[in-house]
């Protein structure tokens, strides 16, 4: 019988990669609960009309896993986390002390074709903070992913956080006489910028209905880099990062605009400086999302950064973590088939006094034991054997380095902790 191979564009956790999943789920969830933040989630699946006229048609129709429930209703494997956000708020109401600072990080779902550093299926920080309209608000949301990439080793010279203003881009794209209907696709335009070839760019642009001359109008703006001082948000937002100690990490980028079509101000988007990979995260002000999906009008800003690029990006500056798998403090080797009990009454008692500890299930070859807890690395060994038995000691073995101990049986939870400790 052929093998059953996994479902395209997810993904096998082994215990190495579970272990970096937690180190990167604890170093989110330390930096955002530095800043105050709460933690949440919201479901994995959605009614499709919760992304239909949020999230853009591009995302709805071309990347979202759809299919019809037994009732009837269109139900979408969640794309991400902002519409669904929304939603809670909304459902709250006032009732929600505010300003809101929420995170969360778990799995999401596209369909969109596989490639390194894109899968399928995937896990994704998320941060927002709702219930304020200020420049300072986005850029405490911008200094949190600049504490976090300090946080793992990170340097200015090797991540940048790119940001612009949409208000100030539809105030130059007005003076071009894109307005309206056009807005939405001119931003598509610009967001594929630096991803398409000059020529599929400026096909796209005629696609959509831009002349020549509303052409070259966008080139000059994407080429204006003091535009930001137009901006007395930017201006603003600028001086809080600086003042909040972020500078080198934060730049204006003119050719940064999102996708998604909920977003209303403020974007921002983390890069590696190398150019060796897709972006890092990305985000921005979404102040109509809440009131679109029924509540009051709320304002909004926030990121989402994936794990993939993210990991590719750590192990590219060699900042990758060595993480041991298996967590086990203490090994219980089975000296023989008849001191099988106790060995196990000592597992026992030791996992009560907390103590993380792993016991081999059959009576086998010391040897092929020790040889397990060594792939295993787990420091510590207590051995009973009949010697152990009729004197009332166990022995204690440190792997690492091989030596033993034999010890009164009284004092092996005082003097396990005194070896983890060392």
């Amino acid at each position: 019988m052929a093998s059953i191979q996994p479902v395209r564009g997810t993904r096998d956790f082994y215990p190495e990669d579970m272990a970096f999943r937690i180190w990167l789920y604890e170093k989110i969830r330390l930096v955002s609960e530095k800043y105050g933040y709460q933690e949440y989630d919201g479901p994995f699946l959605e009614r499709l009309d919760l992304y239909a006229a949020k999230s853009g048609e591009e995302l709805v129709k071309e990347q979202s896993y759809v299919f019809p429930d037994r009732g009837g209703a269109m139900i979408a494997l969640r794309p991400e986390l902002t519409p669904s956000l929304a939603r809670m708020v909304a459902a709250r109401g006032k009732g929600l002390t505010r300003p809101l600072r929420w995170w969360s990080f778990g799995p999401f779902w596209r369909y969109e074709r596989t490639q390194k550093g894109r899968s399928r299926e995937f896990f994704q920080w998320n941060i927002d903070l709702l219930g304020v309209d200020s420049p300072e608000a986005d850029a405490e949301i911008v200094l949190i992913a600049v504490d976090f990439f300090r946080s793992v080793g990170l340097k200015a010279n090797q991540v940048g956080i790119l940001v612009n203003n949409r208000q100030l881009v539809e105030r130059q794209l007005g003076d071009l006489d894109i307005r309206d209907d056009l807005l939405p696709v001119t931003f598509r335009l610009i967001d594929r910028y630096d991803r398409m070839s000059k020529e599929k760019w400026e096909a796209y642009a005629e696609d959509i209905g831009l002349d020549s001359s509303q052409v070259e109008g966008i080139l000059v703006i994407l080429q204006n880099d003091d535009a930001w001082k137009e901006s007395d948000s930017l201006i603003a937002f600028f001086k809080a990062v600086e003042l909040m100690g972020g500078s080198e990490f934060v730049r204006f980028d003119p050719k940064v605009i999102r996708g998604l079509d909920y977003y209303t101000g403020t974007v921002y988007e983390a890069v590696d400086l190398s150019g060796n990979f897709r972006s890092i995260f990305g985000g921005g002000r979404y102040d109509d999302l809440v009131s679109l999906v029924g509540g009051e009008p709320l304002p909004a800003t926030g990121f989402a950064m994936g794990d993939m690029v993210f990991s590719l990006v750590l192990d590219g500056y060699g900042l990758l973590p060595t993480i041991q798998t298996n967590r086990a403090d203490v090994f219980v080797p089975i000296f023989n088939e008849e001191l099988m009990p106790d060995s196990l009454l000592i597992a026992s008692e030791l996992r009560k006094e907390g103590f993380r500890t792993e016991w081999y299930p059959e009576p086998t070859k010391l040897q092929r034991q020790f040889k397990y807890a060594d792939r295993q690395n787990i420091p510590l060994a207590v051995i009973i054997g009949p010697d152990e038995m009729e004197n009332d000691l166990v022995t204690v073995k440190d792997l690492r380095d091989g030596t033993q101990e034999s010890i009164a049986r009284s004092a092996l939870v005082k003097f396990l902790r005194q070896k983890l400790q060392a």
